[in-house]
């Protein structure tokens, strides 16, 4: 394939992928709809269908509602358009919840006018020894649409696409795969629990995907921003699958300031050509510069500006002697025993403002105890010290052992009492009732 050009903005970056940064996912979506969009009219005014290949899970959401207002309000027609999705679970039924085929429907063909015959979707119901001839048809089923015009995708956090997990073959193509543990993981939210997320999957190959016309790849939140970095900055390689659409000659990336945040243009960006050197980047370059040596602010020396790539900090600002105690003084004036801010003090470097005083504080704790464990010490103060303090527990916690945990440990109880000795009357007569608990529950 031709190599990609990139635009002027990123000469000095160390992408190797066109990358559009938007503020939030909604902006972001926002622009992607109208890619499509734009694609879609120019297509019905020349009479001809637009092949979509379309992706699933959290990312698209905010896209396919735009999608979705743009027809609603502004009339945009899908008449014309014929989708591809890239994956489905396997084996699922058609009507699950969890199902692909159910998500399309629930946040996209629903509420626009598309032909359903012009809506494929592999299908989690097909019989597995029928599955090769199935992605052998879905396959040729792309080709005799024209192949996809634009590729939709999202991405995970090990870097799979479609569910083209780490070791994806670039040649793959359609097929059935087995899910990593961390995508089962990651998309257990949609299911009770992790033992429910079917094992297995059917995806588009990395090679499908590489055959579209054009690609756009959207990623929100910070904690997508270390496999942006690796799939736009490091060298290819199947073991981060996004990384390979770095040898397409039209993709690009849209995501957030978050998933931008690991990007060494934001992160590093003296690295990448010359900046303003403020005091705040001056504390993040050498903050960063010690944490990597694992050497204290104070023991940093010249050598170490100029092999971390900060010869010209040491040009600008002088011996790494006076930046050292420049950046010491500014981590120390941060440091305060007043957590919510001291009263009637103006610290401009202290992290929270003085006034209003007291103020209300509201801890927000994923499970009961999380706010003691993680933070106890700062709770304490912060009421001491005079503040309306309020925890708002996300969970109630009840549901943070499983049934098959507590069977497990009974077993376990029962079991170390045969090894110490007899189970007495009472411990036996506890899990009688426990077990009877647990299978009414269940029923």
């Amino acid at each position: 394939m031709p190599t990609p050009s990139f635009p002027a903005n990123l000469a000095d970056s160390f992408e190797k992928i066109p990358v559009r940064i938007e503020d939030n996912a909604q902006l972001g979506s926002k622009w992607v709809a109208r890619q499509i969009a734009q694609l879609i009219l120019s297509k019905q005014k020349k009479k001809q269908k637009v092949v979509l290949g379309l992706a699933t899970g959290s990312t698209p959401k905010s896209l396919y509602a735009e999608l979705v207002r743009l027809h609603k309000e502004e009339g945009l027609s899908f008449k014309n358009v014929i989708t591809f999705n890239l994956d489905e679970y396997y084996p699922i039924e058609k009507e699950a919840l969890q199902s692909y085929y159910r998500f399309m429907q629930r946040h996209l063909f629903d509420h626009i006018d598309i032909n359903p015959r012009n809506i494929y979707i592999p299908s989690g119901e097909i019989e597995k020894d029928k599955i090769k001839d199935h992605c052998t048809a879905y396959e040729k089923k792309i080709e005799e649409c024209g192949g996809i015009d634009l590729q939709i995708l999202g991405i995970g956090n090990n870097g799979h696409i479609g569910f083209n997990e780490p070791g994806s073959a670039i040649h793959s193509r359609t097929r059935l795969i087995t899910l990593d543990n961390s995508t089962r993981l990651a998309n257990s939210y949609e299911f009770a629990n992790i033992a429910e997320v079917p094992r297995l999957a059917l995806t588009m190959g990395i090679s499908t995907i590489l055959k579209s016309k054009k690609i756009v790849l959207m990623a929100w939140g910070s904690g997508k921003a270390p496999v942006i970095k690796q799939a736009v900055e490091d060298e290819m390689s199947e073991t981060v699958p996004a990384s390979l659409l770095q040898q397409h000659e039209d993709v690009q990336f849209v995501i957030d300031q978050d998933a931008a945040s690991e990007l060494t243009r934001f992160k590093s960006p003296w690295l990448t050509g010359e900046c303003e050197w403020t005091p705040k980047l001056i504390k993040k370059a050498v903050v960063n510069m010690a944490l990597k040596l694992k050497k204290p602010v104070l023991s940093l020396t010249n050598s170490d500006y100029n092999e971390y790539g900060l010869g010209d900090l040491l040009v600008e600002k002088g011996d790494a002697y006076e930046i050292n105690l420049q950046v010491y003084y500014m981590l120390r004036d941060t440091l305060t025993g007043w957590p919510a801010g001291k009263p009637n003090a103006h610290i401009p470097a202290h992290p929270e403002r003085s006034l209003p005083w007291p103020k209300r504080i509201i801890i927000f704790s994923p499970h009961p105890d999380d706010d003691i464990i993680s933070m106890g010490g700062t709770f304490q103060r912060l009421h001491d010290q005079g503040n309306d303090v309020h925890v708002a527990y996300q969970t109630s916690g009840n549901i943070a052992v499983t049934d098959e945990f507590v069977s497990r440990y009974l077993d376990f109880a029962i079991g170390f009492e045969s090894v110490i000795g007899s189970p007495s009357k009472k411990a036996t007569e506890f899990v009688k009732e426990a077990r009877k608990f647990l299978s009414r529950k269940k029923s």
